[in-house]
């Protein structure tokens, strides 16, 4: 028995976790219901307000006209006043509940605005700091192994046994697969602007790749969920915190490249115009959600300096 506490309370703080986590939904679903409640409620004020409102005139035509030796204009004003707060009065209640709904449900609907903003935020500097341990574990592995040790690390470089057909000959060959980043993306039949002309497609792709640079330039930074809308492709969570930031310090590439022109043999049969999709591997920056700030400067600044 003495087991029974400790299961309860487990299940009531697992219970209270799940509605913390729920809580930006749960919020929104409450301000919108209220909202839509608040203007059912003051719908249903109006419906009285003309009751409200004629029932003050007829006591103001009253008090305005009334004549008698006992009633001073004093009292007249007296009683003006008081038929003015009076139906002041009945106007509130009448829509009181609806403007406290109205309240309640604009405070819920910013509460959920607030902790999803704090979500993003916290999910940015989790991201920034995974990404930048990264860098730096790779920036030692190539200090003390080099970069082709680095290479096979990362993307399984292994050796593999060849023979000639013609001279019946072995050899030994490094097989690099070429792994592409987590942020790459297939240009063909899944995009809104693929054609059926790989001439047509290679044109395409440059152009926004351009087009893309452009608005680095122009606004000192690009989400990559920027460049999918551009290329007709279905966006990504991370692609709504990571992307190209414009810097004048060099800590950054300053341009956009879909990786259209590397030396694979897939690339350049597609640039000859032999095949129609093309693996487009993005430069992206990293994350830059919580350096848009700090980039407006920067841009400027490689602005006066270019």
């Amino acid at each position: 028995m003495k087991f029974v506490p400790v299961a309860i309370t487990r299940q009531v703080a697992r219970n209270a976790l799940l509605v913390q986590k729920s809580s930006p939904g749960l919020l929104l679903t409450a301000g919108i219901v209220g909202m839509v409640g608040s203007t059912v409620l003051a719908c249903r004020a109006t419906l009285k307000m003309d009751e409200v409102l004629e029932t003050g005139k007829d006591k103001l035509d009253l008090a305005r006209t009334l004549q008698h030796n006992d009633y001073s204009e004093k009292d007249r004003r007296r009683d003006i006043s008081l038929i003015y707060f009076q139906t002041g009065v009945k106007v509130v209640k009448l829509y009181g509940p609806a403007i406290a709904v109205g309240c309640l449900s604009i405070a819920a609907l910013t509460k959920s605005n607030a902790i999803l903003t704090q979500r993003a935020s916290a999910l940015a500097a989790a991201y920034t700091a995974l990404d930048q341990g990264f860098r730096q574990y790779r920036a030692r592995v190539i200090a003390k192994y080099g970069e082709d040790d680095d290479a096979e690390f990362r993307y399984g470089i292994e050796d593999v046994e060849v023979i000639d057909p013609e001279t019946n000959t072995k050899s030994v060959v490094r097989m690099v697969p070429g792994e592409p980043s987590i942020y790459a993306r297939f240009f063909d039949q899944s995009s809104t602007s693929w054609s059926k002309e790989p001439e047509y497609n290679f044109i395409f792709l440059k152009a926004q790749q351009n087009y893309a640079n452009d608005i680095l330039h122009a606004r000192g930074h690009v989400f990559l969920n920027d460049v999918y809308d551009l290329l007709g492709l279905e966006r990504s969570k991370a692609g709504s915190v990571v992307g190209w930031l414009l810097t004048s310090n060099g800590t950054t590439d300053n341009y956009v490249s879909f990786g259209i022109f590397d030396t694979s043999e897939r690339n350049r049969d597609f640039i000859n115009g032999f095949e129609g999709a093309i693996l487009l591997d993005f430069n992206v920056d990293g994350v830059i959600y919580d350096q848009i700030e700090h980039g407006h400067q920067e841009a400027l600044s490689w602005q006066r300096n270019k």
